[in-house]
This record gives structure tokens, sequence and C-alpha cells, in this order.
């Protein structure tokens, strides 16, 4: 993998892989939290106001300390800004989606993005995998499918719903291929700051507006006034938007995205034992062993990396060529 051939600590990789699957795998938790004072469209607007926040402190304190990253040259602000708009992209539909399907469609579709990202990574950037790489994704997305369908209490076909999640879903997996392009050309941080930025600029004033036109202002204060909507707000923000949309950038500059996607679905499992530890629901055979798959999945993707002619294209090289 890339990883190993700059120099990245495979340590330090896996480490912030690991990091990034708990972030998401708990995200769940705070959406329930936010819930019970708001509605989604308000959750969201303060999820990345608080994104947005972090964002400013975080790139003021790498410009004092000199860490912020420098280049020289021209580079295409183009692809950076492509890149934050499939994340963008991907939670508009999610939301609307909402309308239309359930959540379990919703968990069902989105475990198929690792499929979708290889896919498309295969046409666009022309990254290749190994049989032993097909061979725990699929085992991986089998049982994420098994565990999502057997945890159910019900299951409602929304042919409109699932149509909009199946759009939403390839928008996440372009927005890891994009990202997984454009790596040593935009650094991690920069493709964070601009979702950040995007997404304030859309979601917040659409909260507002909302607000305004249904003469119901107070709806955006209220939520507020409670400590634990604030906190979870601001968990929601800080982890699941600014440091997750880091590290899945950190993750695809330096692993293929078909490595990458894996530490994704394994949040789904994590979301499922933290409701078990956290919210004492129940915990079955099948959750041990889809659990057991996946798992031994990720570990075996870890140790299964194709070679480097397998990497696909990058922003670099095709400017590279181009100059």
């Amino acid at each position: 993998m890339s990883g190993g051939t700059d120099g990245t600590s495979k340590l330090k990789l896996y480490s912030v892989a690991v990091i990034f699957t708990l972030s998401i795998g708990f995200a769940f938790f705070g959406i329930k939290k936010c819930a019970l004072y708001a509605d989604t469209l308000t959750i969201l607007s303060y999820r990345y106001l608080a994104a947005l926040l972090g964002v400013i402190v975080w790139v003021a304190v790498a410009k004092k300390l000199g860490k912020y990253p420098e280049h020289s040259g021209p580079r295409p602000k183009g692809k950076l800004y492509q890149t934050a708009a499939f994340y963008i992209l991907f939670m508009i539909l999610q939301i609307f989606a909402m309308f239309f399907a359930t959540s379990i469609e919703g968990a069902i579709v989105y475990a198929m993005v690792p499929i979708f990202a290889k896919i498309i990574g295969r046409v666009v950037l022309g990254e290749k995998s190994t049989g032993l790489q097909l061979f725990f994704i699929l085992m991986t997305v089998s049982a994420l499918l098994v565990l999502v369908i057997l945890n159910a209490t019900s299951i409602e076909l929304n042919i409109t719903g699932l149509i909009i999640m199946t759009i939403s879903s390839i928008f996440m997996a372009c927005n890891n291929v994009s990202s997984r392009y454009v790596r040593g050309v935009f650094a991690p941080i920069e493709i964070t700051a601009t979702i950040a930025i995007g997404g304030s600029a859309i979601f917040i004033p659409a909260a507002v507006i909302r607000a305004l036109v249904s003469g119901n202002a107070a709806m955006l204060w209220e939520p507020l006034k409670h400590g634990e909507f604030v906190f979870w707000a601001a968990f929601l923000g800080i982890f699941c938007i600014l440091l997750s949309a880091q590290f899945m950038a950190f993750m695809l500059a330096h692993m293929e995205i078909i490595q990458s996607t894996v530490f994704n679905s394994a949040s789904t499992l994590v979301s499922i034992i933290a409701g078990a530890l956290i919210l004492g629901e129940p915990l079955y055979w099948y959750h041990y062993l889809c659990g057991g798959i996946i798992i031994a999945c990720v570990i075996g993707m870890i140790f299964a990396p194709s070679k480097k002619e397998n990497e696909g294209r990058s922003l670099g090289e095709d400017l590279e060529k181009t100059s």
C-alpha cells in the first residue's frame, strides 16, 4: 500500500482508521440524544456550525505553529471543491431520503458503499485489487447486510427512498474516489475545511430560512437551553464531520480505496455494540457471528494490500504529465 512507500507509519495509519471507525460508530448515539430536542435539519446545522468552528481553530493553530501545509505552483481548486461537493451531496440526499425510506433501508444501501467505491475507483482511477481483497470486501458487505437485516424489527420497501439512498451512497463512494485522486496535491485538512465551509453555507441558512418561514424561530435556539444537546451536537460536528472527514481523507491518501472503505463498513458493527453497551439493547448469536466475520475481514484487508503499480492514477501524476 502507499502508506508503506511514502514513509507514513502503519501504526499511525491504522490508529487513525480505528478512531475513524469508532467516531462514525458512535454517531448514532449522538443523533438519538440530539433528536430529543431538535429535528434533523436543526441538528445538522449545529453539527456543521461545530465543525466550522473546529476548522477555524484548527487552521489558526496550525498556521501559528507553522504546521499548515504550504504548496507552490498552480493547483486545480475545482478538484478540491468537487471532492467536498460529493460529501455534501451525500448528506443532503441522505436527509431527503429519510422522508421516504426507513433507517434500516438506508443502512442496507449504505453497506454497499465499498462496492460502489471499488467499481468507480477501478473505472476512474484504474485502481486494481487482488482476488483476496475482493473476497474480504464481499464477505464484509455480506456480513453487514445480514447483520442489518436480522437486526431490523421490520423492513418496508420504498422504491423512491431506495433510489435516493442509492444515489446518496454513490456520492459517498465518489467522495472516497475523489479524495484518493487528489492525494499529495491537497492535504486532508484542506478537504475537511472545504467540506465544513460548504456544508455550513448550505445547512445553516437552510435551517434559519425554514424557521423564519414557518414562523417558529424559537426552534433554532430552544435546543441550546439543554446541555445534553450542546454536548452531542458538538460531538457530531467535531468527531463525526470534522475529524471523520479528516481521518477518511488521510486514510485515502495512504491506503487503497477498497481498504479504507472496509473501516467505514465496520462502523455499523460499532453502532450495534455501542447500542448494547450503552442503551442495553440485546445481542444475539448473529451479532457475534457477523461481527466476527467483519473484524476478521478488516484484519485481512490490512495484511492484503495490492501491488504499488495497482494504486491507480493521482492528480499529482496527471499534473506532472501535463506540465
